[in-house]
């Protein structure tokens, strides 16, 4: 491209913008759909089909284990799979500072590409917008996704039917993705480096909804708010509580001592590349069995399991033997870590 960085003219639908959409998004983003650069694109659907949308604003754009590109992709396609949807088809509206040097839009937009194939979605619309310095920080990225409600896996299209004794499921270590951004944004390094887990989920749960369709009760992937918000947003309208075990839950300690220090709850930090699911009693053994089988589940752990003892509370055992109520998160923790 003829500059360096991003300009105004780059939004302004004319020359540069023609440039910008041929020379970075239409090289990386090659597909038939979008290849056209139609007002909207026709893609096919199923009579079940899932639409979500997401925006993503992390600061800094760049971080260990990824970037905001990453970030929107596995996003996005995460929202569809723990919806029960097989995600097929992304949107991708960019809105760019100006200034942005290109080479940083290049490498994230490579990065989106790259997840994208990764996840089996093709990106096929978008759309991008320049504002002046100071109007955005650097780059923020909206995704929209579509995907095709598997059949086997209905009953997660609905409100979940919990009972006292379904066990609570992580895929891996908590708060691995707040605290890689904290430690970008403060300059913090690890003896053993912490990487942020964003990550499309696809190979860990598709191979769960074949095998064990049915004993999944409910999936949610760990965003804001971490795991405590969504088991205490499971406990608002149910005659049911969660319990879990403090020592059973998997953080690294490196996460614990960042934690210490700045007074964290771990149970509260956003992951990106992590899933919780709510498993049958009966079944769960064998659901953890089959996570460990792939890379990104190879940390999950049985952290916890349903019961009616205190209904509409979660509560958590601590490891010296006594229990606390876990609220939802009060407020924002650490903003713009997604």
């Amino acid at each position: 491209m003829s500059t360096d960085t991003i300009l105004i003219g780059h939004g302004a639908g004319g020359m540069l913008s023609h440039k910008l959409v041929h020379e970075l998004f239409l090289k990386h983003f090659k597909n038939k759909q979008l290849a056209g650069l139609s007002d909207a694109t026709i893609v096919k659907t199923t009579s079940h089909t899932a639409f979500t949308t997401d925006s993503y604003v992390v600061d800094p754009i760049i971080f260990p284990g990824g970037d905001i590109g990453k970030l929107a992709v596995s996003g996005t396609v995460n929202d569809l799979l723990v919806s029960g949807a097989l995600p097929q088809y992304l949107s991708a509206g960019f809105i760019i500072e100006e200034g942005l040097p290109m080479e940083t839009l290049e490498q994230i937009v490579k990065s989106m590409a790259r997840e994208a194939k990764h996840a089996g979605v093709e990106i096929v619309t978008g759309d991008t917008k320049v504002v002046k310095r100071g109007q955005c920080d650097k780059l923020f990225i909206n995704t929209s996704g579509i995907g095709k409600g598997i059949e086997n896996m209905e009953h997660l299209w609905k409100k979940p039917e919990l009972k006292a004794g379904d066990k609570v499921l992580v895929s891996g270590y908590l708060g691995d993705h707040a605290i890689t951004i904290l430690a970008a944004r403060n300059n913090i390094t690890f003896e053993e480096e912490i990487v942020s887990d964003a990550a499309p989920l696809n190979n860990l749960i598709l191979p769960l909804f074949e095998n064990f369709g049915h004993s999944i009760r409910f999936m949610r992937d760990i965003t804001r708010g971490g795991l405590a918000t969504i088991l205490n947003e499971i406990c608002e309208h149910k005659n049911i509580g969660v319990e879990l075990n403090e020592s059973l839950l998997p953080v690294r300690n490196e996460v614990k001592g960042i934690c210490e220090i700045f007074g964290y709850d771990p149970l509260y930090l956003a992951n990106e590349g992590k899933v919780m699911m709510i498993v049958e009693q009966n079944a769960a053994e064998a659901v953890l069995e089959k996570m460990k089988e792939s890379d990104l589940g190879r940390y999950c752990a049985m952290v916890g399991e349903i019961t009616s003892s205190f209904p509409g509370k979660v509560r958590q055992l601590s490891v010296i033997g006594g229990s606390r109520i876990v609220d939802m998160l009060q407020g924002e923790m650490l903003p713009r870590i997604c």
